[in-house]
């Protein structure tokens, strides 16, 4: 008989994440005349949420334009890897000689600094030193906006350079800032960087930066079971692939703290080394999840303490202390986000203290010393086994 059938599907529609910890921006370089169709010299910014409607915006994996390509194949990654995230992207004309990455501070304005890591991928510069200062002095400018974020940035190497025997460009202060080194030895990312020339490498900024918006903030991106890279023949930003890499020379560059992919032995697939940013090895946010953990509690704890910024502090008229209520409720307060992230597994534990003893009269200022308790990482694992002739 005639009628209309309706077939229930699954998959066209992803729920929203909860929070903003998935929302996530792009930095790419491209010059003005290779700009996709919908972008324009005043129009460079734009959201997305799903590689469709990047294409929709006419960055595609057919352009002619190779930069439109490598643009593509990173938001493609990042979308892959997080299906779920949020992407802010500017596309931004290179710099006519250095570069201080003051497009970062752009694309977090327009993002209403909502963004909570930010991948950099400039084909048309080679990062060194200088570039991380650069990038880290945004990065501090932005936390002192109330905008934290952290940054991966992607290696570039002309065609003639190796990263056998980099150098490390880690220093004291360094800590919102990665390098990414890895990049896919086959498919896509073969194919571009085989067509780059005298451009240089490609990485995995993408693939990193999807892994980070996927992942909750204590996590490392380095955790096995989790975070797979989904890249069966993983290489360096060299073209060098890391199975035919000493493993000596994989030691070295992660000691350097550089970010790449490597293989393990008993299971397929590639894994990130680990989750290094380029501050000190010995410091409190030597890892990237070290980073994002405080910046959500800063974020969180000042959203609770801002509607009470101004408000009146009362004080016991016999002591001239902070009374017990008023120390109470302003512990809770600022407390309230920690004790959520301590729900979430976020944080193993946490304390916050006002000093009632505090001259509020004389120095409208309330201290709140808060102390919080990490999330262990299990990046070793030291085994004993051997033979006995009993069982204890």
């Amino acid at each position: 008989m005639n009628d209309i059938v309706f077939t229930k599907t699954q998959g066209g529609v992803l729920r929203s994440l909860p929070g903003e910890d998935h929302i996530s921006g792009f930095v790419f370089y491209i010059a003005d005349a290779d700009l996709p169709a919908g972008f324009s010299t005043t129009s460079r910014i734009k959201s997305y949420a799903s590689i469709a409607s990047v294409e929709e915006d006419g960055i595609v994996s057919t352009s002619e334009k190779w930069i439109v390509k490598a643009i593509h194949y990173h938001l493609s990654e990042f979308f892959r890897i997080a299906p779920q995230g949020i992407a802010y992207v500017g596309l931004f004309t290179p710099a006519a000689e250095t570069y201080d990455y003051a497009e970062i501070t752009t694309l977090q304005n327009a993002a209403d600094g909502k963004i909570r890591q930010l991948g950099v991928y400039n084909p048309n510069n080679e990062i060194a030193g200088a570039d991380i200062t650069a990038m880290q002095a945004i990065a501090t400018l932005l936390e002192t906006q109330k905008m934290p974020l952290s940054i991966i940035a992607g290696l570039n190497l002309t065609s003639s350079a190796t990263l056998a025997a980099a150098e490390s460009l880690a220093a004291v202060g360094q800590a919102n800032v990665s390098i990414v080194i890895g990049q896919d030895g086959e498919g896509v990312a073969k194919t571009l960087f085989d067509d780059a020339g005298a451009i240089g490498s490609i990485t995995c900024v993408g693939t990193i930066l999807g892994m980070l918006s996927k992942a909750s903030v204590h996590e490392s991106i380095a955790w096995v079971q989790k975070f797979p890279s989904g890249l069966n023949n993983p290489a360096l930003a060299d073209g060098e692939l890391i199975k035919e890499i000493d493993a000596s020379v994989l030691e070295a560059l992660n000691t350097s703290r550089y970010i790449f992919l490597r293989k393990h032995v008993g299971i397929a697939g590639s894994y990130v080394n680990d989750s290094h940013t380029m501050e000190l090895a010995t410091s409190d946010y030597a890892y990237i999840e070290n980073v994002r953990t405080i910046d959500k509690a800063i974020r969180g704890i000042r959203t609770y303490l801002l509607p009470y910024l101004s408000s009146p502090l009362y004080v016991d008229p016999e002591t001239g202390k902070l009374r017990p209520d008023t120390v109470a409720f302003i512990e809770t307060l600022a407390g309230k986000q920690l004790e959520n992230m301590e729900a979430d597994g976020e944080l193993s534990g946490y304390s916050c203290e006002v000093d009632p003893a505090q001259n509020v009269l004389s120095s409208s200022e309330v201290e709140i010393v808060i102390k919080k308790i990490g999330v262990g990482v299990m990046r070793k694992v030291n085994v004993k086994i051997g033979y006995t002739t009993k069982l204890d």
